[in-house]
């Protein structure tokens, strides 16, 4: 379980993503990104809250059906994934059963491409070419 945020610890930010079949995604997200369950809540019916860490990068996820992707088309926010190596990440992530939206491309100062993850969220998969990280 993860532990509390210590009061001197600074303001951070992380998306809460709705989902169905939430304990199906949570191993998508281990095998796609490496994910680390941080936190971890499952009811009788087998809905889930699970809270992520990938490199220390935190994200949720909850079974909420009518909130989820597949009732509204598509995720409402995009998800940017910073990472050293994007290439790698993006193609694990679509070995793990992501969808390619966008495959890996350079513009903007960025090595970047967009998956949809199982539930329908999208994910850009970055680099930062140039400047910090």
């Amino acid at each position: 379980m993860a532990e509390p945020q210590h009061p001197d610890a600074p303001p951070a930010i992380a998306p809460w993503l709705s989902v169905r079949g939430g304990a199906a995604l949570a191993g998508f997200y281990r095998e796609a990104f490496g994910a680390v369950e941080l936190h971890r809540v499952e009811n009788e019916a087998g809905e889930v809250v699970v809270q992520f860490s990938v490199g220390g990068a935190e994200f949720w996820i909850s079974d909420e059906p009518d909130a989820s992707p597949a009732v509204l088309g598509r995720g409402p926010a995009r998800i940017i994934l910073s990472v050293s190596d994007p290439d790698a990440v993006f193609d694990r992530a679509v070995a793990a059963g992501a969808t390619v939206i966008t495959p890996i491309y350079e513009d903007h100062g960025w090595r970047i491409g967009r998956i949809a993850d199982p539930a329908g969220h999208h994910w850009e998969i970055a680099r930062r070419l140039h400047g910090p990280a």
